[in-house]
């Protein structure tokens, strides 16, 4: 018999483990069971004592364990995979959609993923994770992930979920632009994302409360210094709209009652001065001097403009949009002229109520429901090969 006290000391705490392994083997199901619940309980226990030790680092500057860093990186890319799969990318080779991301991606991502010819910031770099140089990486992915990522965003990230989750036209535009992203030089990023005034000083607003020229370089990245929109019909003519209705629309963007990924970020820090600037400012900028002739518009759009439907309760435009010599509210938009793609779309959100504005909204809702895809095409057809609107309009009602 052993008289040494550690050998006594070890036999006396193992005595209620003697014989485990055979009861395990050769034990009823319940027992089995309550050792699996056991030892769970037992390491649940030891994670949780381990967490309330302050002992596990959280700090940013420590980065991650290497095994933790593969295994988040493995389920996210796992979670993204399965997630994405039943998505189905649509064409992403239109020239306007891509414009559209681009603008985009220069105030929303850069700052973070970077750009050609742009680094990161230093400040994203000290992030754990750090958000990853995007342009060599972007190949690595599928459009139908691209989406996904950037429509839901990923948790314990700075990956934040698009800001309209109803906007997928937004978030597609975005994808478009990433799908063209690698390989791009930096002149060709400059030219997409800022567009070819990007280093002319924009003209300021003549206001008491002037936006700063910031806000407005923000604003001619997509709607160009003149504000008509860069000319693929990516972004709307805004020079020499009504400004009422500029306005409007900006305050809707502001307040979330008009859903926009691209523009709700921008907007929604401003107070209402600023926004009442910049509406004076577009409204005052000249409409072109010269246009292209247009190609002849569809009969169809025109009767549809001109008399609407009235068998499904489809009242005509002319009455709310023109051509017409007649007064017109001035929160009702100057259309004529407007790319026809870009009227399309907000056909589209108005009829699957994805857009919201004015108080006047709710008619475009009830109008646009009863439109088909063929119909939204002609009728946005016919507005973007009128004329665009004359300076010299009748008096509007206030």
């Amino acid at each position: 018999m052993s008289h040494r006290p550690a050998e006594a000391l070890y036999r006396l705490l193992m005595r209620p483990f003697a014989g485990l392994g055979q009861r395990l083997r050769h034990g009823s199901w319940r027992f089995r069971l309550a050792a699996a619940a056991l030892t769970l309980v037992l390491l649940s226990g030891t994670g949780l004592l381990f967490a309330w030790s302050g002992l596990v680092p959280v700090a940013a500057s420590s980065g991650h364990w290497p095994l933790t860093d593969w295994l988040l990186h493995f389920t996210m890319r796992s979670s993204v995979r399965t997630q994405s799969a039943s998505i189905t990318p649509p064409p992403l080779d239109d020239p306007s959609l891509v414009l559209k991301g681009a603008g985009h991606y220069a105030t929303g991502c850069a700052f973070c993923h970077g750009a050609p010819g742009q680094e990161r910031s230093l400040i994203v770099e000290r992030m754990t994770p750090a958000p990853p140089f995007l342009p060599p990486r972007i190949a690595e992915w599928g459009p139908e992930e691209l989406f996904w990522i950037v429509k839901n965003g990923i948790k314990f990230t700075a990956m934040p979920a698009w800001p309209a989750l109803g906007r997928e036209d937004e978030v597609w535009a975005l994808v478009a632009f990433l799908e063209q992203l690698p390989g791009m030089s930096p002149q060709r990023y400059r030219e997409l994302a800022l567009g070819p005034g990007a280093a002319a000083t924009v003209p300021r607003l003549q206001a008491p409360t002037d936006a700063p020229d910031a806000l407005l370089a923000d604003c001619a990245r997509c709607h160009g210094d003149d504000g008509l929109g860069r000319g693929l019909g990516a972004y709307p003519k805004l020079a020499g709209q009504r400004e009422a209705y500029l306005l409007a629309s900006l305050r809707a963007y502001a307040s979330g009652t008009r859903q926009s990924g691209i523009m709700q970020p921008i907007v929604a820090g401003l107070d209402d001065q600023a926004l009442q600037a910049l509406a004076r400012h577009y409204a005052g900028l000249p409409a072109p001097a010269t246009q292209e002739a247009p190609p002849a518009p569809p009969a169809q759009g025109e009767a549809l403009a001109r008399q609407g439907l009235p068998e499904r309760g489809v009242p005509g435009c002319v009455h709310c949009h023109g051509p017409t010599s007649t007064p017109r509210n001035r929160q009702y938009p100057e259309i004529a002229g407007q790319y026809p793609g870009y009227l399309a779309l907000q056909l589209q959100l108005f009829r699957d109520g994805l857009r919201g504005g004015s108080e006047y909204a709710h008619v475009m809702h009830s109008a646009a429901r009863r439109l088909d895809d063929e119909q939204i095409e002609q009728l946005a057809r016919y507005y973007g090969a009128q004329p665009w609107s004359s300076r010299d309009r009748p008096a509007e009602p206030r």
